[in-house]
């Protein structure tokens, strides 16, 4: 099947404040240079955030990612769970219809969509909030026929409750998901023969369906503020009294030691360390917010510096750096600690992008006149 974008696409986009910090996270979960491994994880946010997927999300997720824009495109249109068109404001439903839901009446659930929200799949209803598809398997057969609304599994179903789910939903309420006959989990359909807790289960609904109940999280969009956010990657095992202390307590990372390189470079982290505090600017203690480094008014005789040319920088970042003042390779060679440190805090959207991808020794290299490996495959049109 041929996915293309949408034709009627918004100007920008932009993470809200919660989901930005949510992303920025995720992107820590993946060793330095391979950021673009959070691809999925972002644009999935970024379509909970929109209900869909934007062609300007896809890019400030190229952007944030450092990685070229088509290879976000391939991933968006590969992934059916991406939607490239606008979704009903309410609720999508998603249809299962592969063998086990065909057979227990999943096609008796498509003529209620037809009938209840459009006559053909991801056409919008008449008042825009509900919209639908039939997809492969949701990996719930022992619970066919299912449907997905949102995040949300609804099993167990049959024309007339899903109906009535639909009507609920036009009337705003919240229907429980999970089995719509009141099976627990996936036990038989005539109840559990063993394992029953001593005579049936005791509970209303199943930890799933309870949690998102709890958290008020049933047929929403996560907006990240439905939970603190959470970083368990970024610390180590410690003591049940250290972590009373001191919930966000971790170990240092481990580091080479000295007589093992730290890159391709061959230069020790030792041996970098101590070349870096022979340096005016290694003692600069560049304070929470750092400092503002020297800014112009514009470039010099009018034409900049191709700033794209030091790896990290995409159209976007380089066009802040204009709104910023930094126009010039010399600029950034001449920042020290301090101004990195503003750089980083200040780059709204891409923070510690200065300092992650090195771009002050990027631009030195640029200065005096020699070339990057970024920079020679950038010339030639060859980065990803």
């Amino acid at each position: 099947m041929l996915r293309r974008l949408h034709p009627d696409q918004p100007e920008s986009f932009a993470f809200t404040p919660d989901n930005l910090a949510w992303a920025e996270a995720q992107i820590t979960k993946y060793p330095e240079g391979r950021q673009a491994s959070a691809v999925i994880p972002l644009l999935w946010r970024a379509q909970e955030q929109e209900g869909w997927l934007t062609r300007a999300a896809m890019e400030t997720v190229a952007e944030m990612l450092g990685m070229a824009y088509i290879r976000v495109l391939e991933v968006a249109t590969f992934y059916f769970m991406f939607q490239l068109q606008p979704v009903g404001s309410v609720s999508h439903f998603q249809i299962c219809g592969t063998t086990s839901c065909m057979i227990c009446g999943a096609e008796d659930l498509i003529s209620v969509c037809r009938e209840k929200i459009a006559p053909a799949p991801h056409m919008l209803s008449e008042d825009g909030r509900f919209s639908w598809e039939e997809v492969e398997c949701l990996g719930a057969c022992a619970n066919a026929p299912v449907a997905q609304i949102g995040k949300d599994y609804f099993e167990d179903l049959s024309a007339e409750s899903f109906g009535e789910i639909i009507d609920a939903l036009a009337r705003g309420e919240v229907p429980r998901p999970g089995s719509q006959t009141g099976r627990f989990a996936s036990e038989p359909i005539n109840a559990l023969t063993s394992l029953d807790e001593g005579g049936g289960v005791a509970h209303q609904a199943n930890a799933s369906v309870s949690l998102a109940e709890d958290l008020g999280d049933t047929i929403k969009r996560i907006d990240g503020g439905e939970v603190p956010l959470s970083t368990p990657w970024q610390r180590r095992p410690q003591e049940p009294a250290a972590a009373a202390e001191d919930p966000g307590w971790h170990e240092p990372e481990p580091r080479p030691g000295e007589d093992r390189a730290a890159d391709e470079t061959g230069v020790t982290e030792q041996e970098a360390t101590a070349d870096s505090a022979a340096r005016p600017d290694a003692d600069v203690d560049p304070g929470e917010g750092g400092t503002k480094p020297q800014m112009r008014d514009g470039p010099r005789e009018g034409r900049a510096d191709d700033l794209k040319l030091i790896k990290g920088i995409g159209p976007k970042l380089e066009a802040l750096c204009h709104q910023l003042g930094v126009y010039h390779f010399d600029q950034i060679a001449s920042w020290g600690a301090a101004e990195v440190a503003w750089m980083d805090a200040n780059l709204t959207g891409f923070r510690s992008r200065v300092s992650r991808d090195d771009w002050v020794g990027q631009a030195r290299v640029l200065v005096a006149g020699g070339e990057t490996d970024f920079s020679v495959r950038a010339k030639r049109g060859d980065v990803d």
